[in-house]
């Protein structure tokens, strides 16, 4: 059955039923879908205001656009009742995958607080590049009260239409682990979580993860086997002073974003993981 409160349509269809819905009323106007647990709700723009908590939030150095901005937005928490903090939550922009986001850290109370920022049809957002209309719309989350550790890109999905509550990637993959016998403290362990953070956006690992828009870290070769220590720092802190290449889509990662500690915890990780690979799969 289908019900309709305050904007917000409830479904309990067969997943392409649904889909088949979202994307008909989708032309007319911009809806979001959000799945959590067995719950799946589609939101117009004026359900997701309605919401408790929708306000107007500053941002005083928006990494989007580059300007200060305000916004129409409501909490991330608003839409994701019931999510549990040990799971992950996906951000899709149709069907490309634009980050995966700890729920603990979107649901965490205080601190940098996540907003989902909602375009207005009466006064749309500037377009994300020159020549072209496409906007950071109709939706995308964004950090207030932010600091600089936060500003990177995996953080603050745009062009969102769907929002996923899955399993941490730990879970569903595996293949990415650290060997057991590794220590709580080690700074393996402290690496696997810097990974998880700002790799696994763009990079699998042993097959695993959501997304590919960068190689693989680990088959047929980890990068700390053909890359010398210093050319592996140098890559990761400022990729095109090592491999000038325009289309790149590897972000800077400087000392504020990733201090020395945590790139060495990292390096880490990545050369331990060279020791645990998988059969890559087989392609006919």
């Amino acid at each position: 059955m289908r019900r309709l409160v305050s904007g917000v349509q409830t479904y309990r269809f067969a997943g392409a039923i649904a889909g088949a819905i979202f994307w008909a009323s989708a032309a007319a106007d911009p809806s979001l879908t959000v799945v959590t647990g067995e719950r799946t709700a589609i939101y117009a723009t004026a359900g997701l205001l309605a919401l408790p908590g929708a306000t107007s939030v500053a941002l005083d150095a928006d990494p989007v656009y580059r300007v200060s901005t305000n916004l129409r937005a409501v909490p991330i928490a608003s839409v994701l009742p019931g999510a549990a903090p040990d799971d992950a939550v996906r951000f899709l922009a149709g069907e490309r995958l634009v980050a995966t986001i700890p729920a603990a850290q979107l649901l965490a109370p205080g601190g940098a607080s996540a907003y989902l920022a909602i375009e207005p049809a009466d006064a749309p957002w500037p377009p994300l590049k020159a020549g072209d209309a496409a906007t950071a719309g109709p939706f995308r989350l964004v950090w207030p009260r932010a600091d600089k550790s936060m500003m990177i890109a995996q953080l603050w999905p745009v062009q969102i239409t769907r929002i996923e509550e899955v399993q941490p990637l730990a879970k569903r993959y595996p293949m990415i682990l650290p060997a057991s016998s590794v220590a709580p403290n080690h700074p393996i362990r402290a690496g696997f979580a810097i990974f998880q953070k700002y790799c696994m956006s763009c990079h699998t690992l042993n097959g695993g993860g959501d997304s590919n828009v960068g190689p693989d870290l680990n088959i047929p070769y980890n990068p700390t086997e053909y890359l010398r220590p210093d050319a592996l720092r140098r890559v990761i802190r400022d990729p095109q002073s090592l491999r000038l290449w325009p289309g790149s889509k590897m972000p800077a990662f400087d000392a504020k974003t990733l201090s020395d500690r945590e790139l060495a915890e990292l390096v880490a990780y990545l050369r331990h993981m060279a020791d645990r690979k998988v059969a890559p799969p087989v392609t006919k």
